[in-house]
């Protein structure tokens, strides 16, 4: 009697579904991952099942109309629903690792196991990188890539969701640099002042920010994003520390929260270690560093194909490598606010702080 086994096609089938899982469950965004426009990051899947390059993202503006009352005549009185959209271009991303094995030859299955938390790290590296990356973007052109004119473009459209340090007037008539040099090591630290104000620009912008809403608590919260020097700065701000005392049980039942995090009015502080500074553009050439203060929709991540492994043989056998793929993107969103559908983008979902980042003395 023949026993019989799983094909080989159909283990490497749930090994790859079995990674996807395990990379988004690890991902150090990943409570921040959703499906609905109530997700800070809205995942989408579509191209998954069809072909193409992008995924466009809808946002239909809240009306603001005042009501027709009484017997006046609402017919030719409608509000125009205006509708925009946002085009993310997925592409392929890869890595591989190749292992030499002289005294037993690994089989594909073997071999993606011994590969896997190395492929794993990868992979979840590349996805946060991406993330940090566009958070500080100007309208698609890394922070890095971006010329003067550019970032002073996307100010200008902009101004209404950017603090500059403590103060709004430190935002010098829409000029990048001019605005970062405003920013001193005294009063332009991260505080809980600093933080409320990013809350009020978050809700007076036009179009303000939507905050996410916990549906077991029916709470609304925004989620700001700060890098290690600012983190350590708002730590030593004695109103914040007070108030955690009672954050962890009233929190500790929102997926959203974790240890290390601080709640403070209505929003959620993550330390993100790896959102570096900007060297030497402050008051004084000190260093400074984003803060970013996220709503629903964000970003987006779109994928056309999950992660996957394939698996390679080279030098006649002797050598043995496995790959990790996904065709993905992810975008800062941007939604036109001019005439037309791109026209004048501004950030959809992120109100955008630049504070005081001072390395330890």
């Amino acid at each position: 009697m023949a026993d019989t086994s799983v094909a080989t096609g159909l283990t490497v089938q749930q090994w790859d579904d079995r990674f996807f899982t395990e990379y988004v469950q690890d991902n150090p965004f990943m409570r921040y991952f959703g499906t609905t426009e109530n997700s800070i990051i809205q995942v989408k899947e579509a191209l998954t099942t069809k072909k193409g390059d992008s995924i466009t993202y809808a946002l239909v503006n809240r009306l603001t109309q005042n009501p027709v009352t009484g017997s006046n005549t609402l017919e030719g009185n409608e509000e125009d629903m205006t509708s925009r959209s946002h085009k993310l271009t997925v592409d392929k991303r890869r890595n591989a690792v190749r292992v030499a094995e002289v005294d037993e030859q690994f089989s594909a299955i073997s071999l993606r196991n011994a590969a896997r938390p190395q492929l794993m790290t990868w992979a979840m590296e590349d996805t946060r990188d991406l993330i940090i990356t566009q958070l500080g973007s100007f309208n698609g052109v890394d922070y890095a890539d971006a010329t003067e004119t550019q970032k002073d473009a996307w100010l200008v459209d902009n101004a209404d969701r950017v603090l500059f340090g403590a103060a709004k007037s430190n935002n010098a008539a829409n000029d990048h640099s001019a605005a970062l040099a405003n920013v001193d090591n005294t009063t332009d630290k991260l505080d809980t002042s600093a933080l409320s104000l990013m809350k009020r620009i978050a809700l007076s912008a036009s179009p303000k920010l939507k905050p996410i809403r916990i549906a077991q608590t029916n709470k609304r919260f925004f989620v700001v994003f700060c890098g290690p020097r600012t983190f350590r700065d708002l730590k030593t701000d004695t109103t914040l520390t007070n108030a955690q005392r009672d954050v962890v049980l009233r929190m500790q039942n929102i997926k959203l929260f974790e240890g290390g995090d601080m709640e403070w009015d209505g929003m959620i502080i993550h330390e993100v270690d790896d959102i570096g500074v900007i060297s030497g553009v402050g008051a004084g050439s000190i260093d400074v560093e984003p803060v970013y203060l996220c709503g629903a929709q964000a970003l987006g991540i779109g994928f056309a194909k999950r992660w996957r492994t394939v698996t390679e043989q080279f030098d006649y056998g002797d050598k043995h490598g496995v790959a990790v793929e996904s065709i993905y993107g992810i975008d800062k969103m941007t939604f036109g606010s001019g005439s037309g559908d791109t026209d004048d983008l501004q950030d959809h979902g992120v109100v955008t702080g630049y504070f005081a980042g001072v390395a330890d003395s």
